[in-house]
């Protein structure tokens, strides 16, 4: 009679990655394969929403790609388990989740009067054939069929207990030169519902601004802690972020109607080809506030029914006008449409004849957050403020992410997430 749970655990472990094949980009939001576009991981009803779900909720995740060309290739799908570090957890498959370790991707669809043709694929988890046990950070990866150790894509997202109760508030920094450059977040904890022994050693604090890892504070210890409080109001710069700008943006969802930022729409060689206005240096103008989606993209398309299959790809036109080149480094667009990453697909190159930074990059139809970063060489140091300016007012999101470590057990819980909306909470 114990046959049948042995081969499961065997079948199991056996599909489970092996840790030495397991790359550093593989524990990111990351595509492998330039053929994949257009990548949005959500919590259903809500396309705007950071990839958290409650463990054992009714919650979903939706994740949505596309894949460029006239095949339909076989995607399978499978998790690993990580650490607050985003390091994978020392347990098995069977530990984090119930079901199958690979399952076939089987909602696709080919896209419908598009001059780039493409196929539409998407995933809504957990679901009947996998759910997850515990709680922590997960990354999904998307890969062919018994082959998980060469995705086409992976993407993190994270599973809360919510049994810590989180206090944020944001203000302007108390101990900094930039206090008009700047904002601070400072939250309280309780954990009243735990039995933490030694919450500084147990319990680790994360801050995400609107949602990104790459500048995220990391492992942050409480400055006080009062029976099942904990307090994290830093006097040092632990917790302050750069308030930076409002994102620049611009609506492609009609083709035939030129919008706002949008200077030209011209179609040759087969491809619709947007040309924004020329941006302009913001480092030194005062704050001004537009309403924007921190960062992020919302597909859509304003002739036809279904954006997940109806929206067209256009090649678009970024220009950043500057007299000279910016010495030491490269200049990116960015945003959460390439994840925030830097790379050969929205690298900017300076054009001496127009005296402007440029970049065409391919987008599917909707609306686009962005801005321009400059990255200093042999750095891993990013600049947004070189052509964006920062200030304290800026409307940003802030997220803190509560992990626990007991001690008897092999892996980091989350017991905790709360996000913030600086327009309504911040404060002087």
């Amino acid at each position: 009679m114990m046959i049948i749970p042995i081969l499961l655990t065997f079948f199991a472990n056996a599909f489970t990655l092996n840790q030495e094949s397991i790359t550093e980009a593989m524990l990111t939001n990351h595509v492998f394969d330039e053929r994949i576009k257009t990548v949005q991981l959500y919590k259903e009803g809500w396309n705007l929403s950071y990839p958290v779900i409650k463990l054992n909720s009714d919650e979903k995740l939706m994740l949505h790609f596309d894949l460029l060309g006239n095949d339909i290739d076989d995607f399978y799908y499978s998790f690993i388990h990580c650490d607050k570090d985003w390091k994978r957890s020392d347990i098995f498959y069977t530990d984090y989740l119930e079901g199958f370790p690979e399952n076939p991707l089987e909602d696709y669809r080919p896209s419908f009067n598009t001059t780039v043709h493409y196929t539409h694929y998407t995933l809504s988890f957990p679901n009947d054939r996998i759910n997850f046990k515990i709680s922590g950070n997960y990354i999904i990866l998307i890969h062919p069929s018994n082959d998980p150790e060469n995705p086409v894509l992976s993407y993190r997202f994270m599973v809360t207990e919510d049994v810590a109760g989180i206090s944020i508030s944001a203000h302007r920094p108390r101990m900094t030169a930039d206090l008009n450059r700047n904002q601070q977040i400072d939250f309280d904890v309780s954990i009243s519902s735990l039995r933490v022994n030694d919450p500084y050693r147990d319990v680790f604090a994360f801050i995400l601004q609107n949602g990104r890892w790459d500048n995220a504070r990391k492992n942050l210890k409480p400055a006080f802690v009062s029976s099942n409080q904990l307090k994290y109001n830093s006097l040092t710069d632990l917790n302050v972020f750069p308030g930076g700008n409002e994102y620049r943006y611009f609506d492609i969802k009609s083709i035939r109607y030129q919008s706002q930022f949008v200077r030209k729409i011209d179609y040759f060689m087969s491809n619709y080809h947007v040309y924004l206005a020329p941006s302009d240096d913001r480092e030194f103008k005062p704050y001004f506030y537009w309403e924007d989606f921190n960062g992020k993209f919302y597909i859509a398309i304003q002739e036809e029914k279904n954006p997940d299959t109806d929206a067209d790809y256009v090649y678009v036109y970024f220009t950043l006008p500057s007299l000279y080149p910016v010495e030491g480094g490269k200049m990116y667009v960015s945003g959460a449409f390439n994840n925030w990453e830097f790379n050969s697909t929205n690298l900017m190159s300076y054009n001496p004849d127009a005296k402007a930074y440029e970049s065409i990059i391919l987008l599917k139809q909707g609306w686009y957050n962005y801005e321009y970063v400059f990255r200093r060489d042999g750095s891993d140091d990013s600049v947004a403020s070189r052509f964006e300016g920062s200030h304290y007012e800026t409307e940003n999101d802030y997220t803190v992410l509560i992990y626990y470590r007991n001690p008897r057990e092999r892996y980091d819980r989350i017991i905790g997430v709360q996000t913030i909306n600086t327009l309504n909470r911040l404060t002087d």
